[in-house]
């Protein structure tokens, strides 16, 4: 069937509706002066004069008349002339543009709200330059967020981007929620929009951002999706010349080398988050701390990690480094020659030209060489290094199991002596126990035994004869979701904490959290250790954005090879009871070939306030009187 003039006529209309706002302010013009010019030639052709005394009007003057009584800017004139004929056209033209302004209104009116609403609905083009751009949303972006206002404290017009497939609105109120935003200068800036679409991304200008945060999604398959957003930004034709400087996260070590290609010509900066957690764990349960000094390492909101050129130093040795700054703690040295990171190198390592150290520090320019005089050496304090005594093996409890698990007990294997014992009780089907037990196989320091029980009830915990173990780890059940794990683990604690205190067992504590805020709730049952994964993921991505050579410094800490860092008992340094300098104890350690960073107060470990007992970078003219049980933090190789 052909179609009819009227349904051209509809059809032609309705696509010039959808071509919005401007199309139809346009139509209204138009269709104002096909009446203007209609009535204009019907009284200057007809001779239709507005009264008897008046003339007649040319085309020109009856089009301006038209017009105003369009416009409905001299309606009154209606009335004012006696001319029928005149009165009848100017009432009908008067009648049109009534209808024609109402129209124009309730079409300005539409076109202003329906802007409205895509400016919350947040897809107008960012035009930041040198910003950080974070692409997706998960529980981790409000860290990350936290940390980079603190990393831009002291900078003019930085600004944050964020992109992700969530309403604009919505991102605006949990940030403000979530994150403290103070007096910050710091701009952030919420688009909508999908990271993996490629013309999306261009919304938030990524080819201008100074770094670019990739957060995964929370589904099933996140390393894809990360691929996938990675090559909308590096294979397309906008990218430019320079390197995009990417930071972001895989939990399966098999997609790390296809991730790798996909930058192939980019700073990538990934962290591998099952291995991450797993020697978080296995190193944090060993030794009582640990967490909080990494912590303390990659939050903005003491000291960070610094690199710098020292001319004074050319010629020098690592070891004389070590004792050239007061209010800094050198960790290593960025080799010119071949741009190696050498974490704790040995002490007689030269100092050359273009080397930089890498120092813990208040701030970039806190790193400032110290007075010859202030450094003030009590030798006679230091303790000779005594013979390494033989590990025992050790007894380790496991309550609670995720995905990480085997891995947590391969990496467990570096640090334990031979002849340990693990024992795993987890409320799992027999299925995942086996695969549990079959993992387990091929550990080479401790023998593994694993058994179903549900770790919440205290009847089980009681069975377990708890006060014959020297570790006990809780692992939060992934499984169950954030909140859900995290109450069965708080359950578990309560119940573990108490029975430790009935027995008066030598126990040490570490658990998994999966949300942040649920640690706090966890402060009442005086854990050893809050292990809260995804937040130190979150501050390492943060620290990576601002200065991408930290990745190779933070890849060496947590590698077991080489060195890392240990929690050593003070006595073995310095005289314990005796006030000592912090010179000494950076003396004591250096002498056996280890960096000196800190030090950690048993007295304190409960006090959040003092941030646990430990203390990183302090100055070292101070004074510190040790006890028996106190420790040294120190970079060693074991």
């Amino acid at each position: 069937m052909n179609p009819t003039i009227g349904d051209r006529f509809r059809y032609h209309f309705d696509n010039l509706m959808a071509r919005g706002t401007p199309a139809m302010i346009g139509m209204l013009f138009v269709a104002s002066m096909v009446i203007v010019l209609l009535a204009a030639a019907i009284i200057s052709f007809a001779g239709i004069v507005q009264d008897s005394e008046a003339g007649q009007l040319t085309f020109a003057e009856a089009s301006w008349d038209s017009l105003i009584r369009t416009l409905g800017l001299d309606a009154d004139t209606v009335g004012r002339h006696s001319g029928a004929g005149y009165r009848t056209v100017m009432l009908l033209v008067s009648l049109g543009g009534v209808f024609i302004v109402s129209a124009l209104v309730g079409v300005l009116s539409s076109g202003l709200d329906a802007r409205i609403e895509a400016l919350r609905k947040g897809r107008s083009r960012v035009l930041e330059n040198n910003h950080t751009l974070i692409l997706g949303w998960s529980p981790q972006i409000f860290a990350i967020l936290s940390q980079l206002l603190l990393a831009n404290q002291n900078q003019r017009n930085a600004a944050i981007v964020v992109l992700a497939d969530k309403d604009k609105a919505e991102m605006e109120d949990e940030i403000r929620e979530r994150v403290d935003l103070g007096q910050s200068r710091t701009k952030i800036i919420c688009r909508n929009g999908r990271p993996i679409d490629p013309s999306d991304i261009d919304i938030v200008n990524p080819h201008g951002a100074k770094s670019i945060i990739i957060l995964p999604p929370e589904d099933e398959d996140p390393d894809a999706k990360i691929i996938k957003v990675v090559l909308a930004i590096t294979n397309t034709s906008r990218r430019h010349s320079e390197a995009y400087c990417i930071s972001t996260q895989v939990r399966e070590e098999k997609n790390l080398s296809a991730l790798q290609m996909a930058c192939a010509n980019d700073r990538l900066q990934v962290v591998l988050t099952g291995d991450l957690i797993s020697r978080l764990v296995a190193q944090t349960s060993y030794q009582s701390g640990l967490y909080v000094v990494y912590t303390e390492l990659m939050d903005y909101e003491g000291d960070e990690i610094y690199f710098k050129e020292e001319p004074a130093l050319v010629g020098k040795t690592y070891g004389e480094a070590l004792l050239a700054y007061e209010d800094s703690c050198v960790m290593g040295l960025h080799k010119a020659e071949n741009s190696a990171i050498l974490l704790n190198p040995p002490m007689d390592t030269p100092i050359q030209p273009g080397d930089r150290i890498f120092a813990l520090s208040e701030d970039d320019d806190t790193i400032r060489l110290a007075e010859p005089s202030s450094l003030a050496l009590q030798t006679e304090l230091i303790r000779s290094e005594a013979p390494r005594a033989t590990r025992p093996p050790a007894n380790y409890l496991f309550l609670g199991w995720n995905d990480n698990g085997a891995s947590i007990l391969r990496e467990l294997d570096y640090y334990i002596a031979p002849g340990s014992r693990v024992t795993v009780v987890a409320d799992l089907d027999e299925e995942t126990l086996q695969s549990i037990r079959e993992q387990g196989a091929g550990l080479s320091n401790q023998t593994l035994l694993v058994q179903q029980g549900d770790t919440t009830d205290r009847a089980v915990l009681d069975e377990l004869a708890v006060n014959s173990y020297n570790h006990a780890v809780v692992l939060a059940y992934a499984h169950l979701g954030a909140q859900e794990a995290d109450a069965a683990t708080l359950v578990t604690l309560l119940h573990l904490r108490d029975i430790v205190e009935k027995t008066q067992a030598q126990i040490s504590i570490v658990s998994e959290f999966l949300d942040l805020r649920n640690r706090e709730l966890a402060r009442s049952v005086r854990v050893d250790d809050f292990i809260v994964s995804e937040q130190l993921i979150s501050l390492m991505m943060a620290q990576y954005s601002e200065n991408p050579e930290l990745y190779e410094v933070f890849t060496d800490i947590f590698d077991a090879d080489g060195s890392e860092i240990y929690l050593k008992p003070a006595a073995d340094y310095v005289q314990a009871g005796a006030a000592v300098n912090f010179y000494t104890v950076v003396e004591a350690a250096r002498r056996r070939g280890e960096t000196a960073i800190g030090y950690r107060i048993l007295a304190e470990t409960a006090d959040a306030e003092k941030n646990f007992g430990v203390y990183t970078n302090p100055k070292k003219s101070a004074a510190i009187t040790f006890g028996e049980a106190d420790k040294v933090i120190v970079l060693a190789e074991d």
